[in-house]
């Protein structure tokens, strides 16, 4: 679709599913199970939904989804289910190749935002998916990365970074940072430290990615925060400062892990937010 100067495509990767549980943290089962139903696991559906920008003069995705090295024990473990490869669809929903893609950003390093940069080749070693792009991340994200704390650390795989590095192709970059004029990375410590959200703005509009600061739309309400945060009550202020803002400016809010309807607005009804279809808005 066209936004402003831009155009944008959601490319999803695949859906894929953890534990309920741990994504809303405090939030009673009872309550959560009502928007997100478990399944015999207690593991909700997701999805990872990238993000492609035609700048006219850049190819950008941002993020890379789960990437596709992965053994039939932790497929199983978290119900991986793939109809084809990010590349693949890349190319049915953008018509771009990986070799097109000038510019790969990740808001952090966990495997289901970053597994993507790499796939494993013919000697059964991970390279670069996208041979010719530029991999931005921040310095701090990096860091963290290569030494996570035990509460994250089973969430990086150096295979998702590591081959960028020996190829010259991974660019660490400062906490905020502006990609191309009008795409402007922010960091948001709550899920980590390092954690960026991603802001589009063109001709008055703005499009905001809240990559894991709101994971998905049942995410919206400020008290749903997931299990996975490091530091929960940093995640409640930056919702409390940027949900509100969203809504009143209309912002398209791109929603990384909704499995559904992963671009929506926010209307605000009998003082509480709640997100509505991004199409279901523009026909009101």
């Amino acid at each position: 679709m066209q936004f402003g100067d831009f155009r944008v495509e959601i490319v999803p990767d695949a859906e894929f599913r953890l534990d309920g549980g741990a994504m809303f943290g405090v939030v009673p089962r009872a309550l959560w199970s009502r928007v997100c139903p478990p399944d015999e696991q207690n593991r909700i559906r997701m999805n990872m939904n990238c993000l492609f920008i035609d700048t006219g003069s850049e190819r950008i995705l941002i993020e890379s989804g789960i990437g596709d090295k992965w053994s039939t024990k932790h497929k199983e473990m978290y119900g991986i289910n793939r109809e084809r490869t990010l590349p693949e669809s890349l190319q049915a929903i953008a018509g771009v190749a990986p070799e097109d893609v000038s510019i790969v950003i990740n808001t952090h390093l966990h495997f289901d935002h970053a597994g993507g940069n790499t796939s494993v080749n013919g000697d059964g070693k991970a390279s670069p998916t996208f041979p010719n792009a530029r991999y931005l991340v921040s310095k701090a994200e990096l860091d963290h990365a290569q030494a996570p704390s035990e509460r994250d650390r089973a969430s990086y795989f150096p295979d998702n970074w590591q081959p960028l590095i020996a190829n010259g192709q991974l660019e660490t970059i400062n906490a905020d940072y502006e990609v191309v004029p009008g795409l402007q990375m922010e960091t948001y410590p709550g899920h980590n430290r390092s954690m960026q959200c991603w802001r589009l703005q063109s001709q008055g509009q703005t499009m905001f990615g809240f990559a894991d600061l709101v994971p998905m739309k049942a995410h919206v309400s400020y008290a749903w925060i997931m299990g996975y945060d490091l530091f929960p009550v940093e995640t409640l202020e930056a919702k409390k400062k940027l949900l509100p803002q969203a809504a009143r400016e209309q912002w398209a809010c791109l929603f990384y892990h909704d499995p559904d309807q992963p671009l929506c607005k926010l209307v605000e009804e009998d003082g509480k937010l709640r997100a509505v279809g991004f199409e279901e808005f523009r026909k009101a």
